[in-house]
């Protein structure tokens, strides 16, 4: 779909190597510049205890399929310039610099589209480029709030397992530089797309949001329960020791529910019958749930469940994850390195583009390729 698109990546963690990666699945050719000063992208060296990867953490590999780097040194001269004539053949430039240090380097729109107007510059900061300060996904999780609805009733705040707000915000810059492409294809004209970690967190709050904004009630913290409909979320232990979530979200859903655990409509009464009852009555609602799905097989109940169209899931480790048919369908693997597609879309056809999508790459393991093709134009 996008063979013959050139990205020049001047990003490193996880936010804008996403977006790197997302355009490479799709055919373009994307091109890593990373600082060998520093052993280039910090991630390379984010390794859990023991783990038997080389510069090419498992973290890394989250996010740079498909790419080359190129080990260049900003603050060399040779070095920029060599940047400069990367980013004067590219269509898109993806950055995540602290506000102002793109300019201090050389890189920024302003300098880099002088040798090429039609240039698409996306830009990843954490407060937007008028705030100086560095954003971090973890910070950014407790000011947006995040950190405050997340976590057990009376637990403490708790960060997500994921660095969530920069895959969101990867997603967010993702749609603007799409947005350029279609705006560039109808008048020539490059353009500056920038999404903060901060807008993007708030902007991601949703019904949460909406629960401040539109129904003046501050959400609490309530595990993993939903505030506006019961039972969702909550998980049940079966017969034989496993875990179930149901993600109940009708009245007919909850009267088939009931149905198949065997609860009678004298034993429940009246305090269920609508969603916001059960809301309201949720501890008593949960407690004669228990009691009756401990006493059924995990694969019976969810037979039962699925049968009568209920969401409900096993709660499942990622080795057990990385078994199902759903995951298998997205995995990427290359000379022992396995990884999951970012562009996930089906009928479009685009997969069949990352049959030849090169392997998470080492520090500047394509430097010379990309410097003598650049000296031989």
């Amino acid at each position: 779909m996008l063979i013959g698109l050139k990205v020049l990546e001047l990003a490193s963690v996880l936010a804008g190597p996403s977006v790197g990666q997302f355009f490479a699945e799709l055919g373009a050719e994307v091109i890593k510049i990373e600082n060998p000063k520093i052993g280039g992208d910090v991630t390379r060296g984010w390794k859990s205890p023991d783990e038997p990867t080389d510069d090419r953490s498992a973290y890394f590999c989250s996010c740079n399929w498909g790419k080359k780097s190129v080990a260049l040194d900003l603050t060399l001269e040779k070095d920029l310039k060599i940047v400069k004539k990367l980013a004067s053949k590219s269509d898109i430039v993806i950055a995540s610099y602290k506000p102002g240090d793109a300019a201090k380097l050389g890189v920024s729109y302003e300098q880099l589209k002088s040798n090429n107007p039609q240039l698409i510059y996306g830009q990843i900061t954490g407060y937007g480029s008028d705030d100086e300060r560095v954003g971090y996904d973890a910070v950014i999780q407790a000011e947006s709030g995040f950190m405050d609805l997340n976590g057990e009733k009376d637990g403490h705040p708790t960060k997500m397992p994921v660095a969530l707000i920069d895959v969101l915000a990867a997603h967010q810059l993702k749609e603007g530089l799409l947005l350029a492409l279609l705006k560039r294809t109808k008048t020539g004209e490059g353009s500056f797309v920038e999404v903060s970690l901060m807008h993007t967190a708030i902007a991601s709050l949703a019904n949460q949001a909406t629960n401040w904004l539109v129904g003046k009630k501050l959400p609490q913290r309530q595990g993993s329960t939903h505030p506006n409909i019961a039972p969702y979320g909550d998980s049940f232990v079966t017969l034989d020791s496993k875990r179930i979530l149901m993600a109940v979200g009708s009245d007919k859903q909850f009267d088939e529910l009931i149905q198949i655990v065997g609860i009678d409509n004298e034993t429940l009464g009246d305090s269920f019958t609508t969603n916001q009852q059960r809301v309201a009555h949720r501890k008593e609602l949960n407690k004669l749930l228990a009691e009756k799905i401990m006493n059924i097989n995990s694969v019976e109940l969810i037979s039962k469940l699925h049968g009568k169209k209920i969401p409900a899931g096993f709660i499942q480790n990622l080795k057990e994850v990385f078994e199902i048919p759903q995951a298998l369908e997205i995995l990427l693997s290359d000379a022992g390195v396995q990884g999951v597609r970012n562009y996930i879309g089906r009928d479009s056809g685009f997969w069949k583009l990352d049959s030849g999508l090169l392997p998470p790459p080492h520090l500047g393991e394509h430097t010379e390729e990309i410097v003598q093709g650049l000296n031989s134009n």
